[in-house]
């Protein structure tokens, strides 16, 4: 893969890690109704949109550059395999490991499955496309090609998503966002193929809304 030019991809990286770490969903309290709903889903859109527009006219390079390319045979099951790692690991996480020190994420999950389903089905996509664009697929290829070091390229969007879901969902989520962070990360690194990475997050999301 060729190096890009290092002012691209540091905004690039502003693009995804800086604008998409953003809690928007705090500063706008998105249950506060449909349009504030709709809205903070429309500003993960948007970025979603800006960033394959900057790869595409900016940087003139193909999507498959941040790892959008078909899904091969194979990927389908390995998605599938790799969300069920996540949603065992996860609920591990929410029914043994934070009640062990004192934290839970109830009133959390109630607050999100009392919303309107319509959005819940929309949030779950939304969730699985804009997070893996702005957290795996960007970040860890352009990091990986500018600064050489797979060890940087994978720990820099790692902390920083986890980090990202602390304001929305409190610390404890710390865990669980940095154990599907990181089984994520496995996936990508070994297939490579972010519409895998997206199935497999929009499985386990769907799981823990409705389940």
């Amino acid at each position: 893969m060729s190096k890009p030019r290092s002012p691209y991809t540091v905004i690039g990286l502003l693009l995804t890690l800086g604008l998409g770490s953003l809690p928007y969903p705090v500063w706008d309290n998105e249950y506060a109704g449909p349009l504030h709903m709709v809205g903070n889903e429309a500003i993960y859109w948007a970025l979603v949109a800006l960033v394959v527009l900057y790869v595409l006219r900016i940087e003139k390079r193909p999507l498959a550059s941040i790892g959008i390319r078909p899904m091969a045979g194979r990927d389908w099951p390995i998605a599938i395999g790799f969300a069920a790692i996540m949603i065992v690991g996860i609920g591990t996480i929410l029914l043994v490991v934070l009640p062990a020190i004192g934290l839970d994420e109830h009133k959390q999950i109630n607050h999100l499955q009392s919303a309107p389903v319509w959005w819940l089905v929309i949030s779950v996509i939304r969730a699985g496309v804009s997070e893996e664009v702005l957290f795996r697929g960007y970040p860890i290829e352009r990091l990986q090609a500018w600064t050489g070091s797979r060890t940087v390229a994978v720990l820099i969007p790692l902390v920083i998503f986890a980090g990202a879901h602390v304001g929305p969902w409190g610390w404890g989520h710390l865990l669980v966002a940095g154990f599907g962070g990181a089984v994520l990360t496995l996936q990508y690194l070994w297939r490579r193929n972010l519409l895998a990475n997206m199935l497999t997050h929009c499985i386990v999301d769907m799981v823990g809304v409705f389940a």
